[in-house]
């Protein structure tokens, strides 16, 4: 088994991005300075861009769904926590279609809240933003637990359904309505 390695507990993130970034270079571009990740390939039918992130520590998400057919953009934040609404507002502007953005968020609190500070900021220079919550995990729905069910197995399926659609060009309507029906 190879071991693993990082120069240091504070570079240990940046560095892990950075080499992604260089191992796919042809597919996406990293911007360190905002801390995000944008897909190099588009389709030209698509008239919505689509945002998701989250902790690092759990690649391949999120970066590793950036690219055609899937995500225009993600944010991946610190080792298990959410993206600064910075990130996400820097993200969703890069990529914000004619039709506006939409954040594939999971049911974490930081994520919620950050995505949500990032789509008021949005919305307040005029970018048309919209939610899709994923909240899929049946394990952790119970009365115990506050903050409800979290997102886990249907991220993937629900970005990359979601992002086929996208490339068929249709609108942040109809991709909110069909996020919806799949969560």
């Amino acid at each position: 088994m190879p071991l693993y390695f990082a120069d240091s507990s504070e570079s240990l993130v940046p560095d892990a991005h950075a080499g992604f970034a260089t191992a796919h270079a042809a597919l996406v571009e990293h911007h360190p300075g905002h801390g995000y990740f944008r897909s190099r390939v588009t389709s030209p039918a698509r008239r919505v861009g689509m945002v998701s992130g989250g902790g690092s520590g759990h690649e391949p998400l999120h970066a590793g769904f950036v690219g055609a057919g899937m995500l225009d953009a993600a944010c991946p934040g610190r080792i298990f926590a959410s993206p600064h609404n910075r990130q996400i507002f820097e993200a969703s502007r890069a990529v914000a279609g004619d039709d506006g953005v939409l954040h594939l968020v999971k049911n974490y609190t930081g994520d919620r809240i950050n995505f949500g500070i990032a789509a008021e900021r949005l919305h307040h220079e005029g970018i048309r933003c919209e939610r899709v919550l994923i909240d899929d995990d049946l394990a952790t729905d119970s009365d115990e637990i506050a903050v409800g069910r979290r997102g886990t197995g249907a991220t993937l399926i629900v970005e990359k359904i979601l992002g086929a659609a996208a490339d068929e060009g249709r609108g942040l309507d109809d991709l909110v309505a069909l996020g919806v029906d799949l969560t």
